[in-house]
């Protein structure tokens, strides 16, 4: 039975090679040939088990002992912020097991089923015509991030939730600021504190003033007694940051692969299939895998798992990337290919935990990727790719700004 730390433990998160940097780091790669399971080291010295390989992460994401409650001793925090604020927050289906997580999933689950969901394409195709129209109308070159890859999620999850869009920069700023692993305690504090004050206020004026959107209905929720006041506030929170920040990325990084790929951006961009452009935006979740410091969990019981020994308050991370671009699942995962049927891939995370708004995340990525490089052809990029700045301090990796001209 294997209980031990390998000689050389590395620091966790792994950044990627800047001169291959839509490539997951080589670090997270030699590890996953290496081994099944190592240890990585964290922020704050603790050495939790990496996982990297596709099926392992299947096998252990959905076994029972494996949790996702920050409270348990032995949780790896990503950054000191969550450390701090753990305990002090409402039980929410981000820290909780089953049956309370079953409970409070189902709670939220309505506006995400797919077929809601889809029954939004119609809306969601005129934002993003409106948008293409609006930074057509403006300067070129301009900063695709800003034009448009923000402003798309924002007024989709603005409108999902009931949230006004005139506060769409307060929120994208705090919502930053509160996953930024670069920032202090204090400061992504301070963020997270903004934003539970704002969803706080805006849940009250919906439990009085319903208009049919996702916050008025769990404010009936909360008025039924299925729910309480504060989980509410706290998922409409977590709703808010997770639908815009992670879209947003996907489509500038998105953009930015398929720019360095222009035989597969033709096809793309010449294509009326849905299913061809649907299939397109699986394989660039697969091969981009924006969320860089991994799916945390902790043991509650001792694992044994291929002769390896998960003792009980041990920390898991599972390496999403690393997984997306294993060889035993994907064939030569380094190629970027449009056709490969990639949905079995992990970057909405696996098993009962998996991201709530990943219906909502696929349709937005399809209309945008199915509309924009029709709609503007010639579309390019407007500065050097080693030009670029990339977040490597985020929950989600991409660049700062993606200039583009046409």
């Amino acid at each position: 039975m294997v209980d031990t730390q390998t000689p050389e433990v590395p620091g966790y998160p792994f950044q990627r090679d800047l001169r291959c940097p839509l490539a997951p780091s080589p670090t997270a790669r030699e590890v996953r040939e290496r081994a099944p399971l190592s240890r990585v080291r964290l922020w704050n010295g603790s050495t939790p088990w990496l996982i990297t390989r596709h099926a392992d992460q299947r096998a252990l994401l959905t076994d029972e002992r494996v949790s996702d409650d920050d409270r348990y001793p032995g949780f790896p925090y990503v950054n000191e912020h969550r450390a701090d604020i753990a305990g002090k927050t409402p039980r929410m289906i981000t820290n909780t097991d089953a049956p309370e997580h079953t409970r409070l999933r189902r709670t939220v689950n309505a506006p995400f089923v797919v077929k809601r969901i889809e029954a939004m394409r119609p809306a969601i195709q005129k934002i993003v015509d409106g948008l293409i129209d609006e930074m057509l109308a403006g300067p070129n070159p301009a900063d695709l991030l800003t034009a448009f890859a923000l402003a798309v999620p924002s007024l989709v999850i603005a409108d999902l939730l009931g949230v006004p869009y005139d506060d769409h920069e307060f929120f994208q700023v705090n919502s930053s600021k509160a996953l930024d692993g670069a920032l202090s305690a204090a400061e992504a504090g301070a963020a997270s504190r903004a934003l539970g004050e704002y969803l706080g206020k805006l849940l009250r004026v919906k439990m009085d003033e319903p208009d049919g959107a996702v916050l008025s209905e769990m404010g009936e929720r909360v008025k039924n007694g299925e729910m309480t006041f504060e989980e509410a506030s706290n998922m409409g929170v977590a709703m808010l940051i997770a639908g815009h920040e992670t879209t947003a990325t996907m489509i500038s990084l998105g953009t930015l692969a398929l720019l360095q790929h222009p035989e597969q951006l033709a096809e793309l961009r010449e294509s009326e299939d849905p299913k061809f452009i649907a299939n397109a935006a699986e394989e660039l979740l697969r091969y981009l895998t924006i969320v860089q410091t991994g799916v945390r969990r902790v043991a509650k019981a001792d694992i044994e798992y291929n002769g390896t020994l998960i003792r009980e308050g041990e920390g898991m991370v599972f390496e999403l990337h690393a997984a997306n671009w294993d060889p035993e699942a994907f064939p030569e995962p380094d190629r970027l290919d449009l056709h490969r049927s990639a949905r079995t891939h992990q970057a909405f995370g696996y098993g009962p935990h998996q991201c709530l708004g990943q219906s909502l995340a696929r349709l937005e990525l399809q209309v945008v990727y199915g509309t924009l490089y029709r709609r503007i052809p010639t579309l390019r990029l407007a500065a050097p790719i080693e030009q670029l700045a990339f977040d490597h301090t985020g929950t989600t990796y991409g660049v700062r700004c993606l200039p583009v001209a046409w």
